[in-house]
């Protein structure tokens, strides 16, 4: 199996992200080893080392995925035994000529405790933990968001992702059975309807989910959960408020549609 290093003198996030978007691409397995904070010659030439060791081991070169503020890093990293692609500067210097300006490098400006939105992102963390489950609703005027579903239909896990990759403040309440019956949105998220917007699940796969979580229980039986998704679909419908089915999407993947159908702010740099 063919190695795909992503190296950087930061978090290695970048590299990673652009070098695992691109190899999704093709239909081929790869081993993927991720190098953070390589930040000095001494440990650049030691990775050398490891991935010319590993061109001989596999029998083939591997792919490096990195970023470098550091010049004489990037030296080290591409005189190695392995086909090399530079993010940094293949895009930077594009965008110097287009710019006039010169890049003014600096390492980890991009994902450190003095971005822009890393404060942003830390209130929304602590709001999302401290809202979520309908744990504590007086606190729903403060949010940019209110996800609202029936139990284990991805609301904390979206809320979650939504506070720590784009500083939104979400909160989120469990549409229960006694909800259900009274075919109205809950008292207390009434003056937050502009705020909310719900998600709902196949019924197979909530069982499944719920199953793991309370086996052979009313709860996780498949006729309970056909019932709580109808109805709260019913109730999206009748509310007009706008939904997303989870079923067959990533958390990333609904963060980012809620994010495009509600036109949030995007608190990420």
């Amino acid at each position: 199996m063919r190695t795909a290093f992503y190296i950087s003198d930061g978090t290695a996030i970048t590299s990673e992200v652009f070098g695992h978007a691109t190899l999704s691409l093709f239909p081929v397995e790869f081993n993927h080893k991720t190098i953070p904070f390589v930040e000095t010659e001494e440990k650049a030439h030691q990775i050398k080392e490891l991935i010319n060791a590993t061109a001989k081991r596999d029998g083939e070169k591997p792919l490096i995925f990195f970023t470098f503020v550091n010049y004489n890093l990037t030296e080290i990293i591409s005189s190695a035994n392995a086909v090399c692609y530079d993010f940094l500067t293949t895009y930077s210097e594009k965008i110097e000529k287009e710019l006039n300006v010169a890049p003014v490098p600096k390492i980890h400006r991009t994902h450190s405790i003095h971005e822009k939105s890393y404060d942003f992102r830390i209130d929304a963390v602590n709001y999302a933990l401290m809202n979520d489950d309908g744990g504590n609703i007086k606190n729903y005027g403060e949010a940019d968001i209110i996800l609202i579903g029936v139990s284990r239909s991805g609301k904390t896990p979206t809320s979650l992702y939504l506070a720590l990759q784009y500083g939104i403040k979400a909160a989120n309440y469990p549409i229960t059975e006694d909800d259900l019956e009274t075919e109205g949105l809950p008292k207390c998220l009434i003056p937050f309807k502009h705020k909310l917007f719900g998600l709902t699940i196949d019924p197979e796969r909530l069982a499944a989910i719920r199953d793991r979580r309370m086996a052979n229980s009313k709860y996780a039986s498949i006729r309970q959960c056909r019932i709580e998704v109808r109805e709260v679909e019913m109730l999206y419908k009748r509310s007009r408020i706008p939904f997303l089915n989870s079923t067959h999407h990533s958390v990333e993947e609904i963060s980012a549609k809620i994010i495009s159908d509600t036109d949030l702010e995007r608190r990420k740099y």
